[in-house]
């Protein structure tokens, strides 16, 4: 019964609440970036990404079991869930890496070609309209991601690479959620997301292993609830609105972390991050346009 009714909220189009819930969603997810940041300076960023999915399973998988009993995980599109998963484990390990030897700006820039690439794909994947704003949108995106990586800059550095590697992953993940949300209680696609992520990331885990400080629990117990919070957010939010028009959102994320970058670590953005991310928001910008005169 909850899975029909949440089939029924997902055939509902309300692409300003899918908004809302995706602006809260990205203003969560700069705070817990710099948390992984601080914690990368002590521990591997292979652990880091590990205990992210596993605290999040400890404080989500008891909540699943108070609604829905022993049925937490979804009975509907298994192949798009764990493809989602699998998307999003590669693209929040890489990035973990990524952020560990770059400033957070700088890798969020380069890290937000993700959303050129879901934008571009959900008109041949998921059926959504093509439209010419749509292909300037997606043109100045990627120029702004080249801008970001600056290729001819003498030298592109790893961490920018693998935060661009993370985008596209993220891209894919943006589309298989689009497609797992639209008949499953955002709990249990969350719960599904959290359990597989931890399992998927075991082996690696163990290799990287280190004791957590008691000082640092708190900031592992803040990495992953906050990851719980703003993935319910955002998979709720696929829920109301299209992937193309939800994809520019994740731009706000860029604020944030410009903001937490500069306080907590004292990093500022270089000029071609300016330049390229201003190029690339220009692009979400036009897609939230073209979305609203629908």
């Amino acid at each position: 019964m909850r899975d029909r009714a949440a089939a029924d909220i997902a055939g509902t189009e309300r692409p300003a609440l899918g908004v809302g819930l995706m602006v809260a969603a990205m203003l969560a997810i700069p705070v817990v970036d710099a948390t992984a940041k601080h914690l990368a300076a002590d521990y591997s960023p292979l652990f880091i990404s590990w205990a992210r999915y596993a605290v999040a399973s400890v404080l989500i998988v008891p909540l699943g079991l108070v609604r829905f009993g022993p049925a937490i995980f979804p009975r509907h599109d298994l192949g798009a869930h764990t493809l989602r998963t699998l998307f999003l484990v590669g693209a929040m390990t890489l990035y973990f890496v990524a952020i560990a030897t770059v400033p957070l700006a700088t890798a969020i820039s380069a890290f937000f070609v993700g959303p050129i690439v879901a934008s571009a794909l959900a008109v041949f994947l998921l059926g959504e309209r093509f439209s010419p704003r749509k292909a300037v949108s997606v043109v100045l995106g990627f120029a702004g991601a080249l801008v970001i990586v600056d290729p001819t800059g003498g030298g592109i550095e790893p961490g920018l690479l693998l935060a661009v590697a993370s985008g596209v992953l993220f891209g894919l993940y943006l589309l298989a959620t689009r497609q797992a949300a639209r008949r499953s209680d955002p709990v249990k696609t969350l719960i599904f997301q959290c359990v597989v992520g931890a399992l998927i990331l075991t082996p690696q885990a163990i290799h990287a292993w280190e004791w957590v400080d008691v000082a640092d629990l708190g900031f592992f117990a803040l990495l992953g609830g906050l990851s719980a919070v703003s993935h319910m957010l955002s998979i709720n939010a696929f829920r109301f609105a299209e992937a193309s028009t939800l994809s520019p959102i994740v731009y706000v994320e860029l604020i944030g972390a410009v903001i937490i970058g500069y306080l907590v670590f004292g990093d500022l953005p270089g000029l071609n991050v300016w330049l390229g991310a201003a190029a690339i928001v220009a692009a979400g910008l036009l897609l939230l346009r073209a979305a609203e005169r629908r």
